[in-house]
Parts: structure tokens; C-alpha cells; sequence
């Protein structure tokens, strides 16, 4: 739901060969990032119709004009992503017209634009209906992102960008990559070549070229990527290609605090990071780490004892020292909430602090001063197939936060897909409708956002319906996550 809206009760038609201008612009296009977004926006809008009608001799939008202020094509954390778009009824010739301040608010009205246009199976021609229309629009949230998890299982390159492809169409903006966990490391690290072999397969892996093209693809979208190393529980697979990072042999998880080479194994993986993810933050874990490991393992005990340590002091240790190293590479840190509820005072001052575990813990990091990332789980976990999508809408990021300079501290919210129990196969009806449920949590004024999600169901549904036309395999409203229709009907009514 748009910040304003306005239209009226006339119908448009738009022109079969549909140009795009950009008169009044400061912005040069140099990188062709509006015009590839234009004709993909054309693209969509015909929802693979044969157009094949007669313009008539009036009501025909014959351009979109995109007028963008400023000149800068780099994304960056916080990028202004404001538009406004016009599409009147008069004027000849007749023309819609999207002002933005970036090119990345630009992205959105041309997102905003072709959801208001539609096949018409009588004139065979697009037509937008309810003209004219002033939309002025702009995002709650800087950070609006979805996870997704390739350790768990490989998704194809082809897969991820069909997940971005449908990010931008509820306007989320974050792609965060959970790269590697303990069951696989699929991705090529440069520095440290042995690393990927702890890949699940020869074939089930990501080179460097292919991350840099993942990226590149995301941010012609304005979309950012989020790389995660979660360190330095959930590593056992680093150990495949460098057994001295484990422990012991027979105790493989967490890390092996007691070792530099540790250390200098994660500051190659984030020097070589640094050249691809240029996203403001790096994603370092932290969270459910077991340090079982370190107490039964005699030479790190022996570390401990050498340094007047306890695992606890270890655990803090190992986070922070990996916090320098990103901060030494341009980074600002993500860290788990458990991270702040070990040691919350220690922690660098940049530093993000991802919540998971539950609602109480985003008001305690705002009020000791830190960044925060909603996520709990009971609500914005996409694996927990019971998690309806209204629950997905109702879930508020500034729940229990009344100070309005500790709301500001909330930078933003994720779904997160975890990929235990999904694939290539069935990860697109597993985000969605339910991430666009909370895409508007995260864009929309609070004072739009319905009270009662008897008021979206009718928007969501149609929106659902939209992605199936665009080619992404939305599950029904109906039910639980993935669920199938469960019987006969017409779309909007699954």
C-alpha cells in the first residue's frame, strides 16, 4: 500500500510499443540499469499475451517519462527510495511520469506501474484501469530483507535470481545469503582454496564469478546481498578442506578458538568477500554455539587455562575478534541476538544485532544503543510451514519501542527461508504470498497498515495471482506454507 494514493474512474490503454523517455533527468543511464528495467516492465505487463489489438484513437499511453535528481548509480545501505508517479488523462501526448531521487526509487515506480496495468481480453490490448492516478511513496524501513540458505541445500544460480526477480516485486531490498553452515560450504574462497570441499558435490558449488554475477544481477534491481559466515558455531564443513579449523577430529564444532590460523582463515574468506559483496554490512553468525568441544578438547583446554579463560570468555572472544576483522575490511557487523545476550556490552558498536529468538529482545538492544534486524521466529520464519500469512502481516517490528530515537535503531526486519526442508524444487511456494505479507509491514506507513487482515486478504490474494502470472509458484492464502489448493476455483479464491 502506497504512502498516498489517489485515482480516478478512466480507462487507459497503453501503447503496444510503449517508449520510455527521460526528459528532465539528471541521470545519464550510462549502465543502462532503467532502460534493461523498462523493458523488463514491459515484459511483465503482457503476462506473455499475444497483444494483438488496435490502438484506438484517444487514451493511449504512449511513454513513461522517468525523471531522476541525482546522478549516482552505486547502491548503498539507506538509498533514497522514494518516488512519485503520475499517470493522468489528458495531454497529448498522453504519458505516465515517475520522479525519484535515485534510480533505485525509480525501480519502484516502475514496479508500482505495471501492477496497475492488465490484459484486456476484449480490446487485446494493456489497459489501466482507474485513471488517473498520483501515487507519492516511499519505504518505512532501509532494510526490508529475505534469507535464503545455501548450505542446507544448493540452490541453482537460475533459482536465486528467480528469488530476487520476485523480491523486487514486493519491493524488498535485502537478499541475505546464508552461504555456508555446517552441513556444506559451496562457495569458491580464493584465498583458502580447500574450503569447497566441503561442498555437498563437485557440481554443488558457486565460484567467485558466479557471486559477483549474482550481485551484480541483485543490484541492477536494487537489491543488496548480504553475505554470512556464521562463526564459530555451525563451521563444520570448513573443516573438510582444513582439519586443523576443527577441534579435534572427533569433536568438530565450534572452530578452534585456540589457533591464529583460525582467525587468519576467516580474514581471507572476508578480504575475498570484500571484493564482491559490497553491501555496508557483513552477516558473522554467532549464534547457537556449543562449546562442549573446547572443554573436552586438551589442547584448547589448555589454551583456556593458559589465558584465564572459561568458554564463556572464549565464545566472547572469538566474536569479537572476528568483528575486528570485518570492521578492518569496511564492514559493519551483523551479529545472532545471542551475541547481545552473552555480552551485549562488549559488542562493537557497530554492530547489528539480528533477532530471532523472540519479540522481548529488540526493545533491550535499542535501549543499550545498538542497531536492530526483527526476525522472531514464531512469526518471520519461513520453514515454520504452520505460520499463516496473517501472522506474517501482524507482526510489528517496533512492538514494545515507544522512544521514537529508539525506533529509528530498528533498521528494519527479514523473512528468513531456511533450507533444511526445502530446495529448488519448492522454495518459491515456500516464501511466497507469505513474504509479501510482511513486505508491506515493512514498506507501508504504519498509519496504512490494516489493523484487521480481513482488509488485505483481497489485495494479497490478487497479488499471489500476479506472481503465479509472472511466473513464480505462489501457494494459495488458504492453509498453512506450501499448502495446494484445496479444490476447484478461481484464483483469487485459493
Amino acid at each position: 500500500m502506497p504512502k498516498t494514493v489517489s485515482h480516478g474512474t478512466q480507462r487507459l490503454y497503453v501503447k503496444k510499443d510503449i517508449t520510455m523517455s527521460m526528459v528532465g533527468s539528471t541521470y545519464s543511464d550510462e549502465k543502462s540499469i532503467l532502460k534493461d528495467a523498462f523493458q523488463r516492465m514491459v515484459d511483465l505487463i503482457t503476462l506473455n499475451h499475444v497483444i494483438d489489438g488496435i490502438n484506438p484513437s484517444s487514451l493511449v499511453l504512449t511513454c513513461v517519462n522517468i525523471v531522476v535528481h541525482t546522478p549516482d548509480d552505486e547502491l548503498n545501505f539507506g538509498a533514497d527510495e522514494s518516488y512519485n508517479l503520475t499517470v493522468p488523462t489528458t495531454g497529448d501526448p498522453l504519458y505516465a511520469q515517475i520522479e525519484a531521487q535515485t534510480v533505485f526509487g525509480a525501480l519502484h515506480g516502475l514496479q508500482t506501474f505495471s501492477q496497475l496495468c492488465y490484459f484486456g481480453f476484449t480490446s487485446r490490448l494493456i489497459e489501466l484501469n482507474s485513471a488517473p492516478w498520483i501515487i507519492t511513496d516511499a519505504p518505512r524501513f532501509p532494510y526490508r530483507g529475505l534469507l535464503i540458505d545455501t548450505a542446507r541445500h544448493y540452490l541453482p544460480v537460475k533459482i536465486i535470481k528467480g528469488v530476487i526477480d520476485a523480491m523486487t516485486y514486493s519491493k524488498l531490498n535485502v537478499l541475505h545469503w546464508h552461504i555456508v553452515d555446517e552441513q556444506s560450504f559451496p562457495i569458491e574462497v580464493p584465498s583458502y582454496p580447500k574450503l569447497w570441499n566441503g561442498s555437498y558435490s563437485y557440481s554443488e558449488r558457486y565460484t567467485m564469478s558466479d557471486a559477483i554475477d549474482i550481485v551484480r544481477y541483485a543490484e541492477r534491481r536494487g537489491v543488496n546481498v548480504l553475505a554470512e559466515i556464521d562463526v564459530p558455531g555451525h563451521a563444520r564443513s570448513w573443516g573438510i578442506g582444513y582439519p586443523s579449523l576443527w577441534p579435534s577430529d572427533i569433536c568438530r564444532e565450534p572452530l578452534d578458538v585456540s589457533k591464529n590460523f583460525t582467525f587468519e582463515v576467516i580474514d581471507g574468506i572476508l578480504s575475498d568477500f570484500s571484493k564482491v559483496f559490497k553491501f555496508k554490512f557483513a552477516h558473522l553468525g554467532g549464534d547457537e554455539v556449543n562449546t562442549s568441544c573446547w572443554t573436552t578438547t586438551p589442547h584448547i583446554e589448555g589454551w583456556l587455562n593458559n589465558n584465564h579463560m572459561n568458554v564463556s570468555d572464549a565464545y566472547r572472544d572469538f566474536v569479537l575478534r572476528s568483528q575486528k576483522i570485518a570492521i578492518s575490511h569496511g564492514y559493519d557487523i551483523i551479529n545472532w541476538e545471542e551475541t547481545f545476550n552473552n555480552f551485549g556490552d562488549k559488542l562493537d558498536r557497530k554492530t547489528v544485532v539480528h533477532n530471532w529468538l523472540g519479540e522481548d529482545v529488540a526493545p533491550k538492544v535499542v535501549a543499550a544503543g545498538l542497531r536492530c534486524i526483527v526476525s522472531n521466529q514464531d512469526k518471520w520464519y519461513l520453514d515454520h510451514l504452520d505460520a499463516s500469512w496473517e501472522g506474517f502481516y501482524m507482526n510489528e517490528p517496533l512492538k514494545g519501542i515507544n522512544d521514537t530515537k529508539q525506533q529509528q535503531l530498528v533498521i528494519g526486519g527479514e523473512v528468513c527461508m531456511w533450507g533444511e526442508e526445502i530446495d529448488a524444487s519448492d522454495i518459491e511456494q515456500t516464501i511466497w504470498p507469505r513474504a509479501a505479507a510482511a513486505a508491506e509491514r515493512l514498506w507501508t506507513p504504519t498509519e496504512k497498515l490494516a489493523n484487521d487482515t480481513r482488509f488485505v486478504t483481497s489485495r494479497l490474494a490478487r497479488f499471489r495471482c500476479l506472481l503465479n502470472q509472472r511466473g513464480v509458484a505462489a501457494a494459495p492464502l488458504a492453509g498453512y506454507g506450501r499448502s495446494s489448493p484445496t479444490g476447484p476455483g478461481p484464483c483469487v479464491r485459493q
